[in-house]
């Protein structure tokens, strides 16, 4: 690549203790919970005009499952299930614990699908926003964080890009949410890519939303197909034999919304595309949303219950699984995962399966093959403190794992969970002027479980609202639709 010598003189912004970048689920759970946790003053970073990430400009949906492999026990709750009953209550979600796998709210997927959480982007927004400024946290959006400003093991500041120019943002603690490791990697931690057979990355999906949609002959497609593994994939096999249609997947995954009629689709796929380059990204873009239109025309010719379908909406970013894992303190495994391996400093449990979507075939989610998990396993601190850096923590699918750990933990509700902690070790860091490696994590776990947090059998979780036990489920009744 060609360079340029740029010499400029950049705005400064007020420095802050603590400094989330990206408000996805992990910076919006990291941001909160600093700010609770005493920090005296938290700023959160986001490139578009509103938060979320994935949950509004991604347009990803339903929230794959918070509770253990079985459905059984809700292991991610703290912020994210404020955050889902909230919505809930202003009548944008379903909590986890009324939907069922196999309907319609979970892709009519069973394994790994069991008490995923349906919600409207939009209450996502609104939610989400009132939350951070409850919290006191001080949002500054449209823009995006260029380059990292390192002295020695420390990022001393981020370099931002908007309407004011490029700027410059102190602080004394950063909290890495962009998904893609982009502060942690430019201050100089190293990081892993790909898996290690051939360093390819899982496939680009743009989401979209469709809306007309016959919700009742779905599900009576679905009840009288049995044989399909993935919805409507005896049509789609069909399409692609006799060559009419090139369906980028082996089915079509579609998730019914809480609005009748409005599913949402996860059906693109990009294959071969890098998440850190802007011209892999831009093609990715592209080829996306060609496929949405021939999509769309085959929804309408072939699918029962889809024949007047519109398109509603498209994210606004491709979805993107998968770059930069920052090489932390420790490595989580497909092994630990699969194992149920303790850790001393567990900060979240997770219950989600490793998801792996083939970087170089149709095929996916759950390859065969691969191994369940157990039924609950857990994440530890040292998974998010890079092993170059003391003064930043990385949060959500940029964390230290394997490609197929990375599989499973990679989902919205872990990432919750991940930037729920987070944000305390940050806060802590930032008023001990301490280390994120010198955070006392007895400390921190029990601090996240007076919050309402379930770390694992290991610990004694606090009774929550409206929960028969410690189980977490809900005293409502599931929905069976």
């Amino acid at each position: 690549m060609r360079t340029a010598d740029f010499v400029e003189h950049l705005n400064s912004y007020p420095a802050t203790d603590v400094l989330v970048v990206g408000s996805g689920p992990s910076g919006i759970a990291a941001a909160i919970a600093a700010a609770r946790a005493g920090a005296s003053s938290v700023r959160i970073i986001d490139r578009f005009g509103f938060v979320g990430g994935n949950l509004t400009a991604g347009l990803v949906g339903p929230c794959m499952t918070s509770f253990s492999l079985d459905g059984e026990i809700q292991l991610v709750r703290g912020i994210f299930d404020e955050f889902v009953r909230r919505m809930e209550d202003a009548g944008g979600a379903i909590h986890p614990s009324r939907v069922d796998s196999g309907t319609g709210f979970s892709g009519f997927m069973v394994f790994g699908h069991e008490r995923v959480t349906p919600f409207d982007p939009e209450a996502a927004k609104f939610i989400g926003l009132q939350m951070l400024e409850e919290a006191g946290v001080e949002l500054m959006l449209h823009t995006f964080v260029a380059d990292t400003v390192v002295d020695g093991r420390t990022v001393t500041g981020v370099v931002v890009a908007n309407k004011d120019g490029l700027g410059h943002v102190p602080a004394s603690v950063v909290i890495d949410c962009t998904g893609d490791g982009d502060v942690a990697a430019r201050g100089g931690a190293r990081f892993a890519y790909g898996r290690e057979s051939d360093g390819l990355v899982q496939p680009m999906t743009l989401f979209f939303r469709i809306k007309n949609v016959d919700d009742d002959a779905v599900d009576e497609y679905y009840r009288t197909h049995p044989e399909n593994r993935f919805p409507f994939e005896d049509i789609v096999a069909a399409a692609r034999e006799d060559g009419s249609y090139p369906i980028p997947r082996r089915g079509v995954q579609l998730f019914r919304t809480p609005e009748p009629g409005v599913w949402r689709i996860n059906t693109t796929r990009v294959l071969g595309m890098n998440g850190t380059d802007v011209a892999d990204l831009t093609s990715a873009e592209i080829e996306a949303r060609h496929q949405v239109a021939d999509l769309l025309e085959f929804f309408r010719k072939r699918l029962p219950g889809l024949e007047n379908c519109e398109l509603l909406d498209t994210a606004a970013t491709i979805g993107v699984r998968e770059t930069r894992r920052i090489l932390g303190e420790y490595t989580l495994t497909f092994e630990d995962l699969q194992q149920g391996k303790h850790f001393d400093d567990v900060i979240a449990a997770a219950g989600y399966p490793v998801d792996i979507h083939s970087p170089t075939s149709g095929d996916g989610p759950f390859d065969d093959g691969i191994p369940p998990t157990a039924n609950i396993y857990e994440i530890p601190y040292r998974s998010l403190t890079p092993q170059d850096l003391d003064n930043v923590l990385v949060s959500g699918r940029c964390l230290s794992a394997t490609h197929e750990a990375l599989a499973a933990v990679r989902v919205m509700p872990p990432c919750f969970a991940m930037g729920e902690a987070a944000g305390v070790a940050a806060a802590w860091a930032a008023r001990d002027g301490a280390t994120i490696h010198e955070v006392d994590i007895p400390a921190l776990q029990q601090h996240l479980l007076g919050q309402g947090a379930y770390l694992g059998p290991t610990f004694t979780a606090p009774q929550g609202p409206d929960r028969d036990d410690e189980t977490g489920r809900d005293r409502s009744t599931a929905l069976h639709h």
